[in-house]
């Protein structure tokens, strides 16, 4: 866990009350910068979370997932990407003239929310991962489904809640939301999500079915396809095993956040 990591971390945490030191029983609280630590850890290397090393100093696995749930209804996940998002957009390291839609399916081992039949691996249990990237790859938002869900569907809920960045720290205005243009694959080549596009003033460039060879449009789209690779180096993303929307949702939150404290720290680790 890095210092500049947690200094970012740290002012998003609910606070807690402090409760009195006198007739105190039971174990003190571990410490918020060790359980980040810990579910940093579960994320990169996908071990369980009952499996997590007591070598390491962040507790029990136990004690990471709870307080990956608490701050997850506290908002903090979330709240983390975009923070990390407006110090992207502050150093003109985000690319709004263009941006990428994609998906990617995962298997669920253990089935649970957000799942259903994928139908690219023989129906078993899945869930797809939804992503809008900028120009270079940057995650803007992301969420889960069913693996069942079509890519066309999740359009339009993607960007109506792709949260909003500002620019320009200091400066008056809306926070963007929308990029100049938007490239995605023959899986969006419906009309309504072209209505969608058109309406809220983005430029469409889908590649047409039947008509259209994807190798073209692949020149620009390869960034998304690189973005997903980034996500499914967390291992824990790569085969779900939790049960819990919240969870897996928490941990991609987190995963893309994690993407982009690495653009703005130079960092590939």
């Amino acid at each position: 866990m890095s210092d500049e990591l947690w200094a970012v971390v740290e002012p998003l945490l609910p606070t807690r009350p402090r409760r009195p030191k006198r007739g105190r029983t039971g174990r003190p609280r571990v410490p918020d910068r060790a359980a980040l630590a810990g579910i940093v850890f579960v994320l990169k290397t996908g071990i369980s979370w009952n499996a997590l090393p007591a070598e390491l100093g962040c507790g029990s696995g136990v004690t990471c997932w709870r307080r990956l749930q608490e701050w997850q209804r506290a908002g903090v996940w979330a709240e983390l990407h975009r923070v990390m998002l407006d110090r992207l957009a502050q150093q003109d390291l985000l690319g709004w003239s263009r941006a990428a839609v994609d998906s990617v399916s995962v298997r669920a081992k253990r089935r649970g929310e957000a799942t259903g039949p994928s139908p690219t691996d023989r129906g078993k249990a899945g869930s797809k991962y939804h992503v809008l990237c900028d120009r270079d790859g940057l995650p803007l938002h992301a969420m889960v489904t069913g693996a069942n869900t079509h890519d066309s569907r999740m359009l339009a809920p993607l960007l109506d809640t792709n949260p909003g960045v500002r620019e320009r720290a200091g400066r008056p205005g809306r926070p963007r939301r929308r990029p100049g243009k938007l490239h995605a694959d023959k899986g969006y080549d419906y009309p309504r999500c072209r209505r969608y596009l058109a309406g809220r003033g983005i430029g469409v460039r889908i590649a047409r079915r039947g008509i259209e060879d994807s190798t073209r449009l692949g020149r620009v789209r390869w960034v998304v396809e690189r973005t997903m690779s980034w996500l499914l180096d967390f291992r824990r993303l790569a085969l779900r095993y939790d049960r819990a929307e919240a969870t897996i949702t928490a941990l991609l939150s987190l995963a893309c956040a994690l993407i982009c404290h690495r653009r703005l720290t130079g960092s590939r680790s």
